[in-house]
């Protein structure tokens, strides 16, 4: 593929890559990786959102009680067994014998301590919201602590297994199931942590080279030619702003993976002012978009949606379909041409409204797409920066359990002060019957509100070699990195 075919960010890349060291593709050899969203370092999600390769760093050296296996389904972490009580109010973990990196044991007391200090409500964690319901996490013995809840919750796990709740000492770091350690200037070399019940047998093997890896972070531009130039075999981290770049890269197609992620990908209302005051008018904006267009001029098989809930989860109804939905395209904007000109006609001015959207040629074409389907209706759209005051709020997230709770609280971004109280009272609601119906309630009047305007599910990619035969693509668009590998190999 010659240079001069490509863009000037990626032919720079690739020219870059070439100065990266590459590890092969040797059966002892590490498995090099590289994740999009900038540089590879640590972080504390007490400090807030992480970027994609801080979460990949943290759920690689600091796992937490439980994690995610490599189908996206709970494994043990720092727990080896565990058992939930009948009224679904505790949650009872047994510790499995591990160490932090400077060799001393992890202990019940300091597991605890960890666990607080994630979910105090002053935290600035993105998952404390959602842990509420935990009223106190206490020691029983030296290998066993039991979370406590002041109602029922079944999926507690899935949250538990988020890199954003991983265990780690500040300073320390985490206790696998990686060590990390700085690589010259490519990146960070991950090592299998010590083992120490395999420790204790003098038998056992050593850790072969071949699960060690090599993380890299960076675009995904660089990303795509380290792939190319076989200095990586696994690229991960990609969504819908960067899915233009595979094409352009020539990846050969059997290499690319598309996970069947769930969550939120629409547009969240951030301002009630002016035209989007009105729900009818929000209803407008959500009238006019072609979904199926937008979404398959970026791939063919990213499916649009009109619901909030991806599925009926913990609802005691499925998911709140809008009044408009039955209706075809030209039905729905001749009546949203119609609700523009009224509120035309009463405020003679033009209707303009800003859309806060990443950066990225493939943010660059939804918004194309966007800003077509609005002006043929009479709405002019702005493009704005993710940072910059906006009329409406690109969201793009991968639901971390499988709760309609969550949808509904992260898509309530400015919502009515109605659906923000049944939203909280699904939180409080007493048991899982009550907060079934409570879930239900808030999604219907949350689809009324039309504060959110769904699109379709998050678009997550990766690039895999044919080595990595452990990969699958899953629901939490997750890839643990010691499971690229099947055990068996």
């Amino acid at each position: 593929m010659a240079l001069r075919s490509l863009p000037l960010a990626l032919a720079l890349a690739l020219a870059l890559g070439g100065c990266w060291g590459g590890m092969g593709q040797q059966e002892d050899a590490p498995v090099a990786v590289s994740v999009i969203g900038g540089a590879i370092a640590g972080g504390d999600p007490s400090g807030g959102a992480l970027s994609t390769p801080q979460r990949v760093l943290l759920g690689a050296t600091a796992q937490g009680l439980v994690r995610f296996d490599a189908a996206g389904q709970i494994e043990p972490g720092l727990a080896e067994r565990w058992t939930v009580t009948r009224d679904g109010r505790s949650y009872i973990f047994r510790l499995h014998e591990a160490e932090w990196p400077d060799g001393q044991p992890v202990t019940a007391e300091q597991v605890v301590r960890l666990l607080r200090r994630a979910m105090a409500p002053g935290s600035r964690n993105p998952l404390a919201p959602f842990l509420v319901v935990v009223d106190e996490v206490v020691e029983m013995t030296p290998q066993v602590i039991e979370v406590r809840l002041s109602r029922p919750r079944p999926d507690l796990l899935k949250l538990f297994a988020q890199p954003e709740l991983a265990l780690f000492r500040t300073g320390v770091g985490g206790s696998g199931p990686f060590v990390a350690e700085k690589k010259g200037n490519i990146g960070l070399l991950l090592r299998p942590a010590l083992d120490p019940a395999q420790a204790a047998n003098a038998d056992a093997p050593a850790p072969r080279p071949g699960g060690h890896v090599l993380l890299r972070g960076g675009g995904a531009a660089l990303a795509l030619s380290r792939y190319q130039l076989g200095r990586v075999e696994l690229v991960l981290g990609g969504t819908f702003t960067d899915w233009p770049i595979i094409g352009i890269a020539g990846v050969a197609p059997e290499a690319i993976r598309i996970d069947p992620a769930l969550g939120l990908f629409g547009l969240a209302v951030v301002e009630r002012k002016g035209f989007l005051a009105d729900a009818a008018n929000r209803a407008a904006v959500a009238m006019a978009i072609d979904r199926a267009a937008l979404t398959h001029a970026i791939h063919p098989d990213w499916q649009p949606t009109e619901t909030i809930l991806a599925t009926q989860y913990d609802s005691a109804a499925a998911p709140a379909a809008p009044a408009w939905g039955p209706l075809p395209l030209d039905v729905r904007r001749e009546n949203a041409r119609n609700q523009v000109r009224a509120w035309q006609r009463a405020h003679a001015g033009p209707v303009v409204v800003r859309i806060a959207m990443p950066a990225g040629p493939g943010s660059r074409l939804i918004y194309s797409y966007l800003a077509v389907s609005l002006q043929s209706v009479g709405i002019t759209a702005q493009r704005v920066d993710l940072s910059d005051t906006a009329d409406l709020r690109l969201i793009d997230a991968v639901a971390p359990y499988d709760s309609g709770r969550w949808y509904l609280a992260t898509a309530c971004v400015l919502c009515s002060d109605n659906v923000a109280a049944l939203i909280a009272a699904a939180r409080d609601a007493p048991d899982l019957a009550q907060r079934a119906g409570a879930i239900a309630a808030a999604d219907t009047a949350l689809t009324a509100d039309t504060a959110y305007i769904p699109i379709s599910q998050p678009l997550r990619w990766s690039i895999v070699s044919a080595r990595l035969t452990g990969w699958q693509g899953n629901t939490r668009a997750w890839h643990p990195l010691n499971h690229l590998r099947n055990e068996s190999e």
